[in-house]
């Protein structure tokens, strides 16, 4: 494959800048910043992103998945909270 994206160190997918990576007040989760909750809120949101590629190329069971991993972790997330903060 000349000439791929890949090949040439691009991403397939639009950049978009990293989480937390413009705030110091805000870590970013995926350098191990920040707690267990905004670990969960990344992944989630990651996931989520990673489940939309997986079903538009065609690639119906890694996208269910990767759905099904993205549900844990909002699952996750919501009973960390107290019952106020839901």
């Amino acid at each position: 494959m000349s000439g791929s994206t890949e090949q040439r160190g691009e991403s397939m997918t639009p950049s978009r800048p990293k989480h937390g990576s413009s705030r110091p007040d805000h870590p970013d989760p995926a350098e191990g910043g920040g707690g267990p909750d905004e670990a969960a809120a990344f992944i989630a949101s990651t996931l989520s992103d990673l489940a939309q590629i997986a079903c538009r190329h065609g690639l119906g069971t890694l996208g269910y998945l990767l759905d099904m991993a993205r549900m844990e972790a909002k699952d996750t997330l919501l009973h960390r909270r107290g019952p106020d903060e839901r």
